[in-house]
């Protein structure tokens, strides 16, 4: 067991032993949680990052509203001591089924589905400040990446550049302890927003001829995705560019990629990049690039309606992205990264994005 384990498994020890200690003293049993709601989140400008508040609330056992989820707290850090006792890993939904049972004596379950423990879990992390995966709690495999890497995944040596069509899947945990970058020759990482547009990337090559990383997370970038993009940005000083589409989603998932989500912000430090740029599609790319307008899509009242959110957040405030929600507002248009086959097969590998790069055509 390693010495981050043993730290893990005595955090858990020290919530279980404090609730005995209440009971002991004929106190109510409760546990103290940070408050996971838009009103104890803010933007931290020093680190540039979405972050928690300090604000906390008490779960108690006695409090009929809080009952059930105190159970379920309690039998989730119980049986995550217990995984990680036994050195192995498991997936959420495998935590799920080991804990989901009738209490004796009535017809109760303690989880009826996994969106009742999945919460739990992230009260835990939260509340102990570790990412799940150092609770060895995994989620299913989605991303994948390429590239002039080597990483030493466990006991293999795996070479990234010759994966494929389909890339090295990028693992739930790639922690240090777990995927080491052995070595590296690559000047940028690209997070593309699109597994068929990753492909394009791979087939033609673009990070041998670019000297560069190509990552996807197949639309919404799972932890291990942005984890390790941060690991390439910060051990190894790479520069990260996101393509997206030119619609509030994709222009979302870039933002959760530079500052974090909302909700993960009690652990954004440990997973966002701030040094991230925009190098996705924009709606002045129609006319800059000359893209046919017949390929722009019109923008519905769900899109509407996530753009003005988006204007106020606090980190889409700054001018050029402001102008670019405006523009999108009075032309009414998305776009997606597709559309630009409309100019060629290679347009995007070879004119689109090289030319961009070149000019240095980001938004912040």
């Amino acid at each position: 067991m390693t010495n981050k384990d043993e730290a893990v498994i005595k955090k858990l020890g020290e919530m279980g032993e404090q609730i005995i200690k209440q009971v002991d003293k004929g106190e109510q049993p409760s546990v103290d949680l940070p408050v996971r709601a838009l009103s104890n989140i803010y933007f931290d400008k020093k680190s540039r990052t979405i972050k928690l508040g300090d604000k906390t609330s008490a779960r108690q056992f006695l409090n009929i509203a809080h009952t059930r989820k105190f159970m379920q707290t309690v039998l989730v850090a119980s049986e995550i001591k217990k995984v990680i006792g036994q050195k192995a890993t498991v997936s959420i939904r495998d935590l799920y089924y080991a804990l989901k049972h009738t209490i004796e004596g009535t017809n109760e379950n303690t989880f009826e589905e996994q969106g009742e423990s999945d919460p739990i879990i992230e009260d835990i992390e939260s509340s102990l400040n570790l990412l799940r995966e150092e609770l060895h709690l995994a989620a299913s495999s989605k991303g994948v990446i390429a590239g002039n890497m080597t990483i030493k995944d466990g006991k293999d040596t795996i070479d990234l550049t010759r994966m494929g069509s389909g890339g090295w899947g990028v693992p739930s945990n790639v922690e240090p302890d777990k995927v080491e970058i052995k070595d590296i020759d690559a000047e940028y990482v690209l997070f593309i927003e699109k597994d068929a547009v990753w492909k394009r990337f791979n087939e033609d090559a673009f990070w041998k001829k670019h000297k560069c990383i190509i990552i996807t997370g197949r639309g919404q970038p799972s932890r291990a995705e942005r984890r390790f993009v941060q690991r390439l940005n910060h051990e190894h000083n790479l520069p990260v560019f996101a393509l997206m589409d030119a619609d509030p989603w994709g222009m979302y998932i870039y933002s959760v990629i530079k500052q974090g989500s909302i909700s993960l912000s009690y652990s954004e430090e440990k997973l966002a990049t701030p040094e991230t740029k925009y190098i996705g599609l924009t709606v002045k790319d129609v006319e800059t690039y000359k893209i046919p307008k017949e390929v722009t899509i019109k923008l519905n009242q769900l899109d509407a309606k996530r753009l003005k959110e988006m204007e106020g957040y606090e980190w889409f405030k700054k001018k050029e992205w402001q102008e670019e929600f405006q523009r999108m507002r009075e032309k009414a248009v998305k776009l997606e990264l597709e559309a630009l086959s409309k100019k060629g097969i290679r347009f995007i590998t070879e004119e689109y994005l090289p030319n961009k790069m070149k000019q240095k055509d980001f938004l912040p």
